[in-house]
């Protein structure tokens, strides 16, 4: 069996190059990602990496993820191919049970080389991931790679169990192969889809809209946390790319419903090929999948958070200008207008009796807060705030108008106060309101001025001076929401863009790997076309034109899993109460499918041109 495996390695050198660069790449980063994240847990106590550490938690989750994805895509192929080999064996009297230890040999020697390379370049590479994140002040200056040894432990053996994970499914399929598959070869795939295959696809489809309704029924909130909208996209994404087979005869005859039309042969044919080789255009597709999707996803989902927050921000006041900076007083009287001062604080709230928890506060005037401000309230009247009572969000579920609130000021004080209004939860920046009097020490961090209608010249005029005087900034209430509120975190930019490099990188990987391993195994079909009459030109096109075609579904299918995702984030910030409409990233969505067709043609054209420079010949 070893020497069998030996040989079929050597035989089978393209795809296991792939698989092996693939395992490699994942246990690389996996190596960088856990050494960090030991080194980070070894410096001292109050040091602030919690960022880091999340940046470092969905690099490695995300990489881990593709990598199994890419493995377990080109496995199925490459056995897919091997089926006249496999049906060889078969006849020599190979039993099935022997055929899947074939396969699953295979891929423990590929994993074991890869995991081992990957361990040697992590290493390298950790240190180097140290000295970048300190430069860019995303750790401090003592976050030094240490010698800790279960990093390398996990990598190792993960990079292995995926490999031999990738490689289950396809031996499972090896070992269902007979031994007439060697005399009945079919050009085109009876049977794409396994009832294993259905119930996987199917299920995680069923898993990721189940979870979706639930959180949109319970709590529309969680729907936009961050680790969130990570996650969820990888289960759509093994959906489609388990359910592609199904898919992707449709979206075929969608895309190429006008082009069949418009030529005279090549339309047809790169439809037909494409249509016949359901297995092969499904594997081009799914890294393009995983690429266009993960970058609709995130970013679309960061986007249109911002977004939202900065929608709320501006119906959350009807002032006309804003005093920030400086040391700004904590009240501000001006002739034809109401000031609103805003401190701000902390509250420590007991919730369920024993759970303390700090939430954000801000310490206002009762009068200029229902004078200037416009808050979401959905029970209660924010005029009734005084210095007993407290203005909570939907959050608090657990009270109601009137109830007694217990709970610690900024200072430590423990006092109780009385709930006078609750405001719609929004996208969680709606945080309490109490009077400066429950808000101890707290320095004002701005204040809001609305001009009456019948306010005069004098009233900018007293603003400016006003400004001036106390060394604070005044800008319209538009310029203050859009140079101050809210921006994409420099962790989540930073960590959306090693996230997608590594999407990338293994969509490079895959493309590369299976178009080079189809493209040559259809060397005596391209030669065959020559000897049909076509030009060498006309082969080259329509053999890229599959290529593009395959990478056009991957983005169509990528494109309506962020569809997906995004109307679930949009539903949530419905049922939130916060009217903003939904980003879709279409630019860095147009670069990610440019730079995969890219990718597809040029991996196609290599070994296309390469086969048909011995000329046309018949079939051997």
């Amino acid at each position: 069996m070893l020497k069998i495996a030996s040989r079929s390695l050597r035989r089978r050198w393209m795809t296991q190059v792939g698989t092996f660069v693939a395992v490699a790449l994942g246990v690389a980063l996996m190596t960088v990602m856990g050494l960090g994240l030991a080194a980070a847990a070894a410096l001292p106590p109050g040091a602030d990496v919690v960022g880091l550490v999340s940046l470092l938690g969905t690099a490695g989750g995300v990489s881990s993820f593709v990598s199994v994805f890419v493995v377990a895509s080109t496995f199925s192929y490459a056995v897919a191919q091997r089926r006249r080999e496999l049906g060889l064996l078969r006849l020599a009297g190979s039993t099935p049970g022997q055929l899947r230890r074939l396969v699953m040999v295979e891929a423990a020697a590929v994993g074991l080389a890869g995991a081992a390379a990957g361990c040697v370049l992590g290493t390298a590479g950790a240190p180097l991931m140290a000295r970048w994140t300190v430069g860019q002040g995303l750790a401090p200056a003592s976050y030094v790679i240490g010698d800790q040894s279960w990093p390398l432990h996990t990598a190792f053996w993960t990079g292995l169990l995926v490999a031999l994970s990738g490689a289950c499914a396809a031996s499972r399929r090896a070992g269902r192969v007979g031994p007439l598959e060697a005399l009945r070869e079919a050009a085109t795939d009876e049977r794409p889809m396994t009832p294993g295959r259905w119930a996987a696809g199917g299920g995680l489809l069923l898993c990721a809209l189940a979870f979706v309704g639930w959180r949109l029924g319970s709590d529309p909130g969680d729907l936009l946390k961050r680790k969130t909208y990570t996650w969820q996209p990888m289960l759509l994404i093994s959906a489609c790319g388990l359910l592609a087979p199904v898919l992707v005869r449709p979206v075929v005859r969608l895309l190429m419903w006008l082009p069949a039309r418009l030529t005279s042969y090549a339309g047809r044919l790169v439809r037909a090929n494409a249509s016949a080789g359901i297995r092969r255009t499904a594997a081009v597709a799914a890294p393009v999948l995983v690429m266009v999707a993960l970058t609709g996803s995130l970013l679309g989902a960061t986007a249109t958070l911002t977004g939202a927050k900065t929608v709320e921000a501006r119906t959350r006041t009807s002032a006309d200008y804003v005093l920030t900076g400086g040391s700004l007083p904590s009240s501000l009287p001006l002739p034809g207008a109401t000031s609103l001062a805003v401190a701000d604080t902390s509250l420590t709230v007991l919730e369920e009796g024993f759970v303390k928890v700090r939430s954000q506060a801000s310490a206002v005037d009762p009068a200029a807060l229902a004078a200037v401000s416009t808050l979401p309230v959905v029970a209660g009247s924010v005029a009734d705030l005084d210095d007993g009572g407290i203005i909570v969000t939907e959050e608090w579920w657990q009270h109601r108008i009137g109830d007694r609130v217990p709970l610690w000021l900024a200072d430590g004080t423990r006092t109780d106060l009385r709930v006078v209004a609750v405001m719609k939860t929004g996208t969680g920046d709606n945080g309490a309101y109490v009077t400066p009097r429950n808000a101890p020490g707290a320095k004002v961090s701005r204040i809001e001025v609305k001009s009456s209608p019948t306010a005069s010249p004098t009233t900018s005029a007293s603003l400016r001076e006003a400004a001036s005087r106390h060394g604070a900034t005044l800008r319209t209430t538009s310029d203050w929401i859009a140079d101050t509120h809210p921006r994409t975190n420099r962790f989540t930019v930073l960590g959306f863009v090693l996230v997608l490099g590594i999407a990338l990188l293994y969509t490079a990987i895959a493309l590369a790997n299976t178009l080079l391993m189809a493209t040559s195994d259809r060397s005596d079909e391209l030669r065959l076309l020559r000897l049909a009459g076509a030009t060498r030109t006309q082969v080259l096109a329509v053999t890229t034109a599959e290529s593009l075609l395959a990478a056009a579904v991957g983005a169509l299918l990528g494109t309506a899993v962020t569809a997906l995702n995004l109307t679930a984030m949009g539903a949530a910030l419905t049922a939130l109460g916060v009217d903003a409409p939904i980003a879709v990233p279409w630019l860095p969505m147009t670069a990610v499918t440019t730079a995969c067709a890219l990718l597809a043609a040029l991996s196609t054209l290599l070994p296309a041109t390469h086969a048909l420079r011995r000329g046309p010949a018949v079939e051997r």
